[in-house]
Order: structure tokens, then sequence, then C-alpha cells
């Protein structure tokens, strides 16, 4: 009913549309996990990964449909800069349905205060910023009593970095080949991750979620924007194929598409890893 209700048609063309899309979606799936599996001793302890399957089913729909529109345009245009003209609306509509996503996280991860509605997310944080102690952090950060002593990352390499976020995209475009909008998993998790890691700079406080999220928007946006890309490259792929084989002239056309899509994430990946580490600790110590 949903998908009725908003049509995917008329969100895409639309970046600030997708974002309320996002918004309303990652709120459902929030308060839907939190409403009905709160209070279930065994579903509660996989809220994490309820609240992203939730959020996967709310939105597929609107992945799906923009894939398969730009396969279409993809077989008409060439060039790195016709490349980004005919998928550029498509990268700003991805990008304003992850931002409400992360918007929607952040603050009801905040104001409802549920121990168990992020936790995987919160183990997934602790994992990359307490690698020694993640027990201990995330009984320290599940509790919402947050008291943050000093910058959580220290000594992270640039070439660390980038190799976990060349994975990350290998991992993405392989989704995408496999289920044309199966990257979307891999998306809303990194929203939700981010919401889990808002709640903690913030000392769950909700008047500092613009500073919270501005705080991983540096970096992360560009890195999420790679991944989008990386997505789109691999749903393009597969419609190609699905609809000219792999002997049409059509079909090379859009693998040498693809190739670039894939070439501009890393490059973008790239700059996301620059601003990590040279930029973010310099504004947000």
């Amino acid at each position: 009913m949903l998908e009725a209700l908003i049509n995917p048609r008329k969100a895409e063309k639309g970046p600030w549309k997708m974002f309320f899309v996002g918004l309303v979606y990652a709120s459902l799936s929030l308060l839907l996990v939190h409403w009905f599996f709160s209070g279930d001793p065994n579903l509660s302890n996989a809220s994490g990964m309820l609240v992203v399957l939730f959020c996967i089913m709310f939105s597929f729909p609107f992945m799906y449909y923009i894939i398969k529109t730009e396969g279409r345009e993809d077989e008409e245009v060439e060039g790195l800069y016709n490349v980004w003209q005919a998928h550029k609306d498509a990268i700003y509509a991805f990008m304003g349905l992850f931002l409400g996503f992360v918007v929607a996280f952040s603050f009801w991860n905040i104001v409802l205060q549920d121990a168990n509605l992020l936790n995987f997310q919160i183990q997934t944080y602790c994992q990359i910023n307490r690698p020694s102690d993640v027990q201990g952090c995330v009984q320290e950060y599940s509790s919402a009593k947050v008291n943050l002593t000093g910058s959580s990352i220290n000594g992270v390499r640039l070439l660390s970095i980038i190799e976990n976020n060349v994975y990350v995209m290998i991992f993405t475009l392989i989704f995408s080949l496999i289920f044309g909008a199966g990257a979307l998993f891999i998306l809303v998790w990194n929203a939700s991750v981010i919401g889990a890691a808002v709640g903690i700079f913030t000392r769950y406080n909700v008047s500092e979620i613009p500073l919270g999220i501005a705080r991983y928007a540096i970096h992360g946006f560009p890195e999420i924007a790679a991944y989008f890309i990386t997505a789109l490259a691999g749903g393009i792929f597969g419609v190609g194929l699905i609809r000219h084989g792999l002997r049409d002239k059509r079909f090379l056309k859009i693998v040498e598409n693809v190739i670039l899509l894939i070439f501009l994430a890393l490059v973008i990946l790239i700059i996301a890893a620059l601003l990590e580490v040279y930029i973010t600790p310099l504004i947000f110590r």
C-alpha cells in the first residue's frame, strides 16, 4: 500500500522528495520494531537487523524502479561526462533517500532510548573504534549514558581506510549484480550504523543531531555516493545483459559506461578517505 501512496516515478526526479521517503520509511521501520518486537525475549535481540529488513522492504520499489529506468538511459550515452549527466538525477535521488534514513535513524535512536533497537549497529561501531575492548564499548554505549573523553578514532591510516572502502565497494557491486537492488542492504545498513554513531557522538542529545550528522557527513556522504554509483553500475550491467545479451553492440556500450561509473566511484572513495583522515579530525576533535 505504501508504494501506491508514494509513487517511485514522481519521487525519483526530486532528491528532497526522496529525502522524505527515506525519512518516513526509516521511521516506520524503527517504530514498528520498537512497538512489536521490543518485548519479545528472542526477536528483541535481533532488533538491529529487523530494522534494516523493514527499511529494505519499504524502499525496494524505489531502488528497483530507478535502476530499471537508468538501464534504458545508459544505452544512449557514452563518455564520462555524458554518463554522469545521464545518471546524476538517480545519484541525487539515492543520496536524498540515504539522508532521510540517517536523520530518521539518528532521531528515533536518541528519542526512544531503546538499548536493543540498533544493537548490531553499536557492535559494528565498537569493532571499528575499540577493537581491543568491544564488549566494554557495547555495554557503555548500549546504556545510552555516554561520556566521551576524546577522539574515538586514533592513528587511522589512509591505506587501511581505502582498503576497507574498496572492499565494501566490491561487495556492493557483487550484491547489485546478483540481485539488482540487492545493494540496498549495504546502503541501509550503513545509514543505520551512522544513526547509532550519531547517538553516541551527541551523547543522546536530540538538539545536537545536526552536529552529529555533520560529523559523519563530511567523509561519509561522498563515501556513500561512491557506493550508490557502484550499485547503479551493477544494476545497469544486469539490466543490459538481460535486455541485449553478450553479443549486442548496445551491451558493449553499457559495459564501457559501467567501467566509467566504477572508476568514478573509486576516485570518490579515495577523496572520502582523504577527508576522513585529514579534514574531519581537524573540525571535530
